[in-house]
């Protein structure tokens, strides 16, 4: 789509750093400084201009990318519009609430396009704090405070006096308030606010500058939490908190360190649980830095499919609106009422509720899981829970065997919501036979506080002898818990019993038909065994987990599951040894990444899930961040070719 720029300042080219990667051309470029025009005009192959309705009456381009100063925004974009194009706004929208409602309006009158800056509620780390805030982990969030600490102006851009006219409410406190107004919708009114006239001691502020360089607030949404809100424009940029934002709800606390981000830094978003310490809650995804022109795209998207789009102008309207309320309650010393509607807030639930896997339809699942197991060096994993809920771990592999699912019962009680985690649990091989099965299930169920599992799969596919309930084990002594869980003959083998693969998979399909499972696996199968029981089911296996690492791949298997529709969990994907392989070693070093990151990055990029089990908090959070990275081609042949 042709598209025309107005104001060809430093932020315009920002915005047009990657027009030629993208479906939009950039034909004409206008601004009052004919010298800037040309400049970007000519790095475009575009014309220059210097007058607006000219360049309008001279180019068809359906879009307009209104880049021009903060005051010159609305006049700009009326223009614009009144010529029936398209625009996309920096922000502000408008400098009062009035004019930029009548903006929108003018753009829905004429089912025009109208989209504003920022654009930060689409940004990968913007929508992963809202996922985990959305997930119920924090309880009910009642308060947030948030800054925009836009500093000294002058230390970081050429031409400041548009920004000191404006002051910091506008240029930067737009920022976490446009971030609060996508995830929690309206704000109903200012409670209170204070302007302080507070200039850096060499600073020399005239008749042209704004009168509120440090601005403070209380807001109070209409279905959401109060804020306490500051911008300033004394407070240094370079200070500890420049864009900060820290929700604090019943159950926990998360801090978002910087609300106008364009990517997601793996330390970006900390989260607190309960009584423990913060811990990182990193984006499970490779980072990518978000271009200011995505928002265009998007805008362009949506006039291409005949739904142009007024969202994003509809929300900046109401920041506006809330600007206003500010300066007003400052001026009058008590609460202001914000007049303006909102779109609805957006926080979704992150679901991980599966769906019956079919060839061309498999379980949606995180890239990487928490695995409970029974043991790490003679220790039970529980020190690590706690850490592994607040990091953002959503799948968690639970088992009758490990005997700690009322230890996570205890931490999934208080968030987060059930919807969005995956459960996966398993009997043990001493309860495959009738009714033995379904009261482990329902056991395992009891101490997990929930109605059915995502998944229940078979720990392994034979079965030994039953030897009563196992509840709790991790309470009791080891002596007992290696008496009913390893039964033994006369001869010291293992006690077998007579219940065959396909009996019991019987048996655990009635499992689904009593709502107590969702979906059903295996664990520890042959490939033959896998087809087997996929031949005969009714149910067929959703999900498969086996041992899986480098030196034992399993290929064959994962390239057979991935064909049928069947995810693969990958249990016990790391060791000392192949940290301490030299292959390993050099691929981690290359990618500077740690032997353990590249491991379990190695089996995301292959379509598995590795869940990793530790005791220690700091390694639950370097686990789960693995999925971060990526792997170069001859890093992944250098692991798949260690084989064994």
């Amino acid at each position: 789509m042709n598209c025309l720029v107005v104001g060809a300042g430093s932020v315009a080219r920002e915005y047009v750093a990657g027009v030629a990667d993208t479906d939009l051309t950039v034909t004409g470029v206008c601004d009052l400084d004919r010298e800037r025009a040309s400049a970007l005009a000519a790095d475009l192959d575009a014309t220059a201009y210097t007058d607006l309705d000219a360049m309008l009456a001279a180019e068809s381009a359906p879009l307009v990318v209104n880049l021009t100063s903060h005051e010159a925004h609305a006049p700009v974009t009326r223009t614009c519009l009144d010529a029936d194009r398209h625009v996309f706004s920096e922000k502000p929208l408008a400098m009062d609430a009035a004019t930029a409602a009548d903006l929108v309006s003018l753009a829905r009158d004429r089912t025009l396009a109208l989209g504003c800056a920022p654009a930060n509620p689409a940004g990968d780390v913007q929508r992963h704090a809202r996922t985990l805030l959305a997930d119920g982990r924090l309880g009910d969030v009642q308060f947030v405070t948030a800054t925009a600490n836009v500093g000294r102006v002058g230390a970081w851009h050429d031409r400041p006096d548009s920004f000191l006219r404006v002051g910091p409410l506008y240029d930067g406190g737009v920022y976490p308030l446009t971030l609060l107004v996508a995830w929690f919708g309206r704000v109903e009114r200012v409670r209170r606010a204070d302007a302080l006239p507070l200039w850096p001691g060499d600073a020399d502020p005239d008749e042209s500058h704004t009168d509120a360089p440090h601005v403070e607030a209380t807001l109070e949404f209409a279905d959401g939490p109060t804020v306490a809100l500051r911008a300033s424009f004394y407070v240094d940029h370079r200070s500890r908190e420049f864009y900060g934002l820290e929700c604090h709800g019943d159950d926990g606390t998360l801090y978002l360190d910087d609300t106008g981000a364009l990517a997601a830094e793996e330390s970006a978003v900390t989260v607190r649980g309960g009584d423990r310490e913060p811990t990182t809650a990193p984006h499970p995804v490779p980072r990518r830095e978000q271009s200011r022109l995505e928002a265009v795209e998007r805008l362009a998207d949506s006039v291409r499919q005949g739904t142009p789009d007024r969202t994003t102008a509809r929300r900046g309207a109401h920041v506006v609106a809330v600007c206003n309320a500010v300066e007003a309650a400052a001026e009058t010393g008590g609460g202001e009422a914000v007049e303006t509607d909102a779109p609805a807030g957006t926080c979704p639930k992150r679901v991980w509720r599966p769906e019956p896997s079919t060839a061309d339809r498999a379980l949606h699942l995180p890239p990487v899981g928490f695995g409970c197991s029974r043991y790490r060096h003679g220790d039970y994993v529980t020190p690590a829970l706690g850490a592994a809920v607040d990091a953002g771990y959503r799948l968690f592999d639970t088992a009758e065997l490990y005997g700690n699912e009322w230890r996570l019962g205890d931490l999934l009680a208080d968030g987060p919501d059930r919807d969005t985690v995956f459960l996966l649990g398993k009997p043990w091989r001493t309860n495959h036979g009738p009714g033995h099965l379904e009261r482990a299930c329902r056991g395992s169920l009891a101490e997990l506080g929930a109605d059915a599992f995502d998944c229940y799969a078979l720990h392994w596919p034979g079965a030994w002898e039953h030897t009563g309930p196992l509840s709790q084990l991790s309470k009791k002594p080891v002596a007992e818990q290696e008496r009913v869980t390893f039964p033994t003959d006369e001869n010291g083998d293992p006690a077998r019993a007579s219940h065959t693969l396909l009996d019991t998979w019987r048996r655990m399909e009635a499992l689904v038909d009593e709502g107590l499972a969702r979906t059903l696996g295996l664990c520890n199968v042959t490939l033959p065994q896998l087809a087997a029981v996929a031949d005969e089911a009714r149910i067929p296996p959703a999900l498969v987990q086996v041992e899986s690492n480098p030196y034992a791949p399993r290929h064959t298997l994962v390239r057979w599951c991935h064909r049928h529709g069947i995810r693969v969990v990958a249990h016990s994907p790391l060791s000392t040894a192949l940290r301490d392989d030299s292959v390993v070693r050099s691929v981690a070093d290359r990618h500077d990444i740690a032997p353990t990151t590249a491991l379990l990055a190695w089996q995301v990029q292959r379509g598995v899930v590795p869940i990793p089990t530790t005791t220690d908090p700091a390694h639950a959070t370097a686990n789960l961040a693995a999925a971060r990275h990526r792997l170069d081609e001859q890093g992944m042949a250098q692991l798949d070719g260690l084989v064994r």
